[in-house]
């Protein structure tokens, strides 16, 4: 018995080695994918990282969502899709959008603006119409199937200028507080480090630190010098790192965009001083333009016009597009002549009419 038993296993040796040396099984390079039993049985894509828009405009963020029928069946009622929008601080989300089925719910200042694009049965894609400054930011794409979850995450970007900002009293007056809400009197927010930064690289060279919305204290130098960070030094955005925001004080750096209505400088027979500027706009049928509206026409218009003006805040102001002698000899700017008297320093004013 145990001499056949040992005949049987060296047969089998044999006929293991044989093939292994001369058989060739069909189909060799086919390659056979074997998803894992514990594996992920829902996905969730962006189909861009960023998107572009500008203030009033619409914009689709991308989301799809891709799932095991295998896993789920055919219930695609049973899916939530949450849209939130992601912060500085990283433990703190806005939400946006929700939908589950019939069920939706639209939350704070996007209320009546969103809604989900829903092209097709796996598109989780938000809608958000008539952009306003405060919609820029990261916002995440979230859907939600049982035990299952996945989320993707899209920048929105927004076309605008970002400048900096410091009120009457003078240079590093404001705490955060007070900043945010001088960028909100100015038609502006205050400026993210990411709108920063990409204004330096547009060549933004500011040599005071200001505010930004992540309550850090930064400033752009795209020509080192004394004494903004030395000579010597590369350029760069400056970090100041963060500081108390009720006792601190610094300037602001605001972002602007597109606005809906018309910028312009008033023609008027006379210099004006400043009440009677602001009178002057009423009657022409508009208000005396703002800080912001000023730069965003200057940079997003080409809007060019050598004459200093009033401006809402009390300054005066004129945008240069064409560097000329007597006007910006060396510079494209919206050049700044300072807060003079408003009662008895005479100039031009810069009006703007909203359209309706």
């Amino acid at each position: 018995m145990r001499s056949l038993l040992l005949l049987v296993l060296i047969s089998v040796c044999w006929a293991d080695h044989h093939l292994s040396d001369s058989y060739t099984p069909p189909d060799q390079d086919r390659v056979i994918h074997i998803q894992a039993e514990n594996g992920p049985r829902l996905l969730v894509e962006a189909e861009q990282a960023k998107v572009f828009s500008h203030r009033g405009g619409n914009v689709t963020l991308p989301c799809k969502f891709y799932r095991d029928p295998t896993a789920f069946g055919s219930g695609i009622h049973k899916i939530r899709i949450k849209w939130t929008k992601l912060t500085s601080d990283y433990l703190r989300e806005v939400d946006v959008f929700v939908s589950m089925g019939y069920h939706k719910k639209t939350y704070g200042g996007y209320q009546g603006r969103v809604f989900l694009k829903g092209g097709s049965d796996n598109d989780a894609s938000l809608v958000i119409t008539d952009l306003t400054l405060e919609d820029y930011g990261r916002y995440k794409c979230e859907v939600i199937e049982g035990l299952e979850d996945d989320t993707a995450v899209v920048a929105l970007e927004l076309q605008g200028v970002v400048f900096p900002y410091f009120p009457r009293l003078g240079r590093y007056n404001l705490n955060f507080h007070e900043a945010r809400q001088a960028c909100l009197d100015q038609d502006a927010v205050i400026a993210s480090f990411d709108q920063l930064y990409d204004a330096w690289r547009s060549g933004l060279d500011w040599c005071n630190a200001g505010w930004l919305s992540d309550g850090s204290v930064q400033y752009p130098i795209t020509k080192p010098r004394e004494p903004c960070g030395g000579q010597n030094t590369v350029p760069g955005v400056r970090n100041y790192g963060f500081w108390d925001k009720d006792k601190s004080r610094y300037d602001v750096f605001c972002f602007t965009s597109n606005f809906n209505g018309r910028f312009y400088y008033l023609i008027h027979p006379t210099k004006l001083t400043y009440d009677e500027a602001v009178q002057a706009c009423l009657n022409d049928g508009a208000q005396i333009a703002k800080v912001g509206q000023i730069f965003a026409a200057w940079k997003l218009l080409g809007y060019d016009r050598c004459d200093a003006g009033w401006l809402a805040d009390g300054s005066v102001r004129y945008p240069i597009s064409r560097p000329r002698r007597r006007c910006s000899p060396t510079e494209a700017a919206v050049r700044f002549v300072g807060f003079p008297d408003k009662k008895h320093k005479l100039y031009g004013v810069y009006c703007f009419r909203a359209y309706n």
